[in-house]
């Protein structure tokens, strides 16, 4: 049964740990139980008292000063975080409509918001739960080091929040935006494609099933394709003697009562069996990144095709875009494509999942950007520039061969539309291209293309 849960605890834990719940409330949770805590430590042991200098605290008697102190911190913190909020609602705002709405789940994730929050609501929840312990009645007392406890981390708080402000003012631009896409999108390439390329990377050979997919599972629910325990499927097909293919990669989005698994035998796959196959794969309301290169991508497509839309006019945007989006493309080129057969035993093919290839990344990253951009000379520079630059990188002439014919049509779509010494500009550039093409030298089908 816990293995059953596993891909949804994964994919609830993703969430979470991306969220403003689990680690501000931690926070707050272990500042609160810190202060009653110490505060009752401090009432057994007296001596404790020894260690705050007179000159900090000149009455250690005086229960009143003590509440004052205690009350005034937790007041004024929960106006600050009432602040803090404001403020984080309003970047979200702003984000959303300036940018993209997919691009939330990066603020959502930002850990200096998170700390932010959790110390803030931390200190007013240390605070409370040190007032009980400052009282007049039946013997006064004031928990003189908890005092010191919270006056600390007032002094924080008012630190944290200078570099909240100063944090969120580089969080909001549009560079800082994309640069942080393409460095998560980089980790899940890097997560799902461990291993380096090789200057003689062979081909990863075609499997054939031994028979028909003639059964399908249909999927249980709508939504989008987020994460693939391979592992687990490859136990289940091993032990149950079966094979079996995706029909949906992740990121697609899957209606209910579509087919989602085919597989071979169905004589062996009962209804518990086929939602244990169901349960290896995560579907939820929104796209995440954790096995999603092309949520990354597409957030990033985003951002440049509303920078280059008539109502923002805003090229400069476009063109980090196309440069951010090239570094991914570079980064994938670096890599082995992620396996689409699963072989167990070696000469029995069990999975097959579709990947999305190389070209399919590139037309995600570029086509869409090429076709408004046809009449925006600084972008079709920089897209022109931008596969220069990809095919610098590459090995593989057919490869190389491919990027030029894509800048061969981006540059028929700018014919007419920019102006002539622009327009040449981008030949000379096309010409660069092509030279570091050699078509003569293409024996047979790229393997990067994979």
């Amino acid at each position: 049964m816990t293995r059953q849960i596993t891909p949804s605890l994964r994919s609830a834990l993703y969430a979470l740990r991306g969220g403003f719940l689990i680690r501000p409330l931690a926070i707050m949770l272990a500042l609160g139980a810190a202060g009653a805590i110490l505060s009752a430590l401090e009432e057994r042991f007296p001596a404790l008292r020894s260690v705050v200098p007179q000159v900090l605290f000149p009455k250690p008697g005086d229960p009143q000063a003590a509440q004052v102190i205690l009350a005034s911190i937790a007041t004024s913190t929960m106006t600050v975080v009432s602040i803090v909020f404001a403020i984080l609602l309003m970047t979200l705002t702003l984000a959303s409509t300036q940018f993209s709405p997919r691009i939330l789940i990066s603020f959502v994730r930002d850990r200096v918001t998170q700390w932010t929050l959790g110390v803030f609501l931390g200190t007013f929840s240390y605070c409370i739960g040190a007032l009980p312990a400052a009282r007049s009645t039946p013997r006064p007392f004031a928990p003189v080091v908890t005092v010191m406890g919270a006056m600390a981390l007032a002094l924080i708080c008012v630190g944290l929040l200078i570099y909240f402000i100063h944090h969120i003012s580089h969080a909001i631009s549009v560079n800082h935006i994309v640069d942080r896409i393409r460095r998560e999108t980089e980790l899940v390439i890097d997560g799902l494609m461990p291993e380096k390329r090789r200057p003689m990377q062979p081909t990863e050979p075609i499997g054939v099933f031994p028979g028909e997919l003639e059964v399908f599972i249909a999927s249980r629910q709508s939504g989008y394709i987020r994460f693939i325990d391979v592992d687990r499927l490859r136990e289940m097909t091993k032990a149950y003697r079966v094979c079996l293919r995706l029909e949906r990669r992740v990121g697609h989005f899957v209606p209910e009562g579509v087919a989602l698994v085919r597989y071979s035998r169905g004589d062996r796959i009962t209804e518990e069996r086929a939602l244990q196959f169901l349960a290896a794969i995560d579907i939820g309301p929104t796209r995440t990144l954790q096995q999603d290169v092309e949520f990354g991508v597409v957030q990033i497509v985003d951002i440049a095709l509303k920078a280059i839309s008539p109502a923002v006019n805003d090229p400069t945007t476009a063109i980090s875009c196309v440069d951010q989006l090239s570094s991914i493309i570079i980064r994938w080129i670096d890599r082995v494509p992620p396996r689409r057969f699963y072989y167990d035993p070696p000469h029995v093919l069990r999975i097959v999942i579709p990947w999305i290839d190389l070209d399919g990344l590139l037309d995600l990253a570029f086509e869409q950007i090429r076709h408004y951009a046809v009449a925006d000379a600084a972008v079709s520079l920089r897209l022109m520039r931008a596969l220069g630059d990809i095919a610098s990188t590459a090995n593989d002439s057919v490869f190389r061969l491919h990027l030029t014919e894509r800048g061969e049509r981006l540059l028929a779509g700018c014919s007419g539309k920019i102006q002539q010494d622009d327009f040449e500009r981008l030949r000379r550039r096309l010409a660069r291209l092509e030279s570091r093409s050699d078509p003569e030298d293409v024996t047979g089908k790229s393997t990067i293309l994979s």
